[in-house]
């Protein structure tokens, strides 16, 4: 009896545990693979992307690339900036080119002392500081002769005159004409014509001198006992001469 309560009710029991152990011992673990190491993709330049972008033609035909327009670098701006600078001074100098400028008397007055000192052969041996001058002569043994003459230096209309009036006594010859008071006039009419010429300003100061300076000179004639004076120095004559 106890045999076969074994038989029906314990033992299947026991050989169940035991497949059971039996199997969970036999069972084989397969490992899992090792993985292999990532191989990254060689590294590839991107090629250069072109500044262009896609546009559609308004027919909507092929899409053309149109550039993109590059942002304006330093030298660029300062290329543009020269540019307009260049317009503007063209423009400028062609103003002034329609428009001739006007020379300052002081440039006038050096060009007239430049040209007359090498015109006639002339040396300034002194810039005198008073309204007066000189002119002479100096001759050397073999015969050569050096011009000379003392005269303020030109800066008004006044020390011009001056000045002209002793390069005329050179121009026109130191004793060319007789008395001295004609070479005097001569001399003078040298200077108002060469100041006309040059287009300088005949002031009230210089006519007052010239009226002035020919009256000295032929009341100096008179009181050297002139006997024929010129016909060119009778409006010169002194108004108590004529009394």
């Amino acid at each position: 009896m106890q045999l076969m309560l074994w038989d029906w009710l314990a033992k299947p029991i026991v050989e169940g545990l035991r497949k059971l152990a039996g199997g969970s011992r036999s069972r084989e673990v397969t490992p899992a693979p090792a993985q292999r190491p990532e191989r990254r993709p060689p590294n590839r330049r991107k090629p250069p992307q072109s500044n262009q972008v896609t546009t559609t033609s308004p027919a909507g035909g092929t899409p053309s690339a149109a550039p993109l327009a590059e942002p304006p670098t330093s030298s660029a701006r300062a290329q543009r900036r020269a540019n307009i600078a260049k317009t503007k001074g063209d423009a400028g100098l062609t103003r002034a080119a329609r428009r001739p400028k006007r020379e300052k008397a002081a440039d006038k007055y050096d060009r007239v002392i430049a040209e007359m000192v090498v015109r006639y052969g002339v040396k300034v041996r002194r810039w005198r500081t008073s309204m007066s001058g000189v002119a002479y002569e100096i001759e050397y043994r073999d015969g050569t002769r050096k011009r000379l003459i003392e005269s303020p230096r030109p800066r008004s209309p006044l020390s011009m005159a001056i000045f002209l009036h002793e390069i005329g006594h050179h121009a026109i010859g130191l004793g060319k004409y007789k008395p001295r008071c004609l070479e005097e006039y001569h001399a003078w009419m040298f200077s108002l014509r060469a100041m006309e010429e040059n287009g300088l300003e005949i002031s009230d100061k210089v006519r007052t001198r010239v009226q002035r300076s020919l009256e000295y000179a032929v009341s100096k004639a008179a009181r050297r006992g002139i006997k024929n004076l010129p016909t060119e120095l009778h409006k010169y004559i002194p108004e108590r001469m004529r009394r």
